[in-house]
C-alpha cells in the first residue's frame, strides 16, 4: 500500500485517506498540545481546503482563529471547522435526539454528516415520554436514508424508531441521566439488546462516529460513494 503521509515528527498527517474512503482525515481536539493542533489544523487546510475538528475547546477554537481568522466554532457540539463554500448536498439523513440535553451529541453527528456533503433533517426532543411528538413526524423520520437515533437515560428511542422505519438507524447512547443510567451504559445496554431490526450502536456520546456511517449509508442509497 502506497504510504500517503505527511510525517510531521509529532504527527503523521494522512493525507491518502480521502482517495482510500471517501473522508478527509478528521481531527480529535482534547487532549492536543496547542502547538501540534495549530500545525495539524494549518497542514491539512493546506492539503484539502477544509478541515473538521471534533471535541474541541473554546479556548482551543480562540488559539485556531488566531491563525485561520475565518474557522467557525459550535460551542454546542464542539465542532470546529473550515468548510468550502460550495458543498453539495444529496440524500437525506433523520437526526432525532430523544431530549434537549441530548442535543450535543446530536449536533456532532449532523454536522459530521453535513461536513461530508449529506442533506440532514434535524428531530429533537421527541423522546419516548412524550412519543406523540415522535408519531407525529414517523412519515419524515421513516422517509430518510438511515435515521441517527440519539438518547441518554433508558436509551428507548432508537428500539422504537427501529420498529417505525424500514432503512437503518445508528443508535448512540449517551452519558445523559440520573446516577443508575451510569455514564450512559444504561443506555447503551438497552440499545445493543434491542428487539428491534435493523439497528447499530455506536459508542456513548459518539455522536462523529454516526454521522460519519450515516454518511457512508446516505451515499451508497444515493450511489454516490465519491
Amino acid at each position: 500500500m502506497k504510504n500517503d503521509y505527511v510525517d510531521m515528527g509529532f504527527a503523521r498527517i494522512d493525507t491518502g485517506r480521502k482517495e482510500r474512503t471517501g473522508f478527509a482525515e478528521v481531527i480529535f481536539c482534547q487532549g492536543k498540545a496547542d502547538e501540534y493542533l495549530v500545525k495539524i489544523f494549518q497542514r491539512i487546510l493546506a492539503e484539502e481546503g477544509e478541515v473538521f475538528g471534533t471535541r474541541a475547546s473554546e479556548a482551543q477554537y480562540d488559539l485556531l482563529k488566531g491563525y485561520i481568522p475565518d474557522i467557525s466554532y459550535d460551542p454546542v457540539s464542539r465542532i470546529i471547522k473550515f468548510e468550502k463554500q460550495d458543498h453539495d448536498y444529496i440524500g437525506n439523513i433523520a437526526v432525532c435526539c430523544a431530549g434537549t440535553a441530548d442535543i450535543f451529541v446530536a449536533e456532532e453527528a449532523a454536522q459530521t454528516a453535513e461536513f461530508f456533503g449529506g442533506r440532514v433533517h434535524r428531530f429533537f426532543d421527541v423522546g419516548v415520554s412524550g412519543i406523540h411528538r415522535l408519531l407525529d413526524k414517523q412519515q419524515e423520520i421513516a422517509s430518510a436514508n438511515c435515521v441517527i437515533a440519539v438518547a441518554g437515560m433508558e436509551g428507548a428511542l432508537a428500539s422504537v424508531i427501529g420498529g417505525l422505519v424500514k432503512n437503518p438507524v445508528i443508535a448512540v447512547p449517551t452519558s445523559v441521566g440520573y446516577g443508575a443510567s451510569m455514564g450512559g451504559l444504561s443506555a447503551l445496554l438497552t440499545m445493543i439488546n434491542s428487539c428491534a431490526n435493523g439497528i447499530a450502536v455506536v459508542n456513548i456520546d459518539n455522536g462523529y462516529g454516526a454521522g460519519y456511517m450515516a454518511t457512508q449509508i446516505n451515499r451508497l442509497a444515493q450511489g454516490n460513494m465519491e
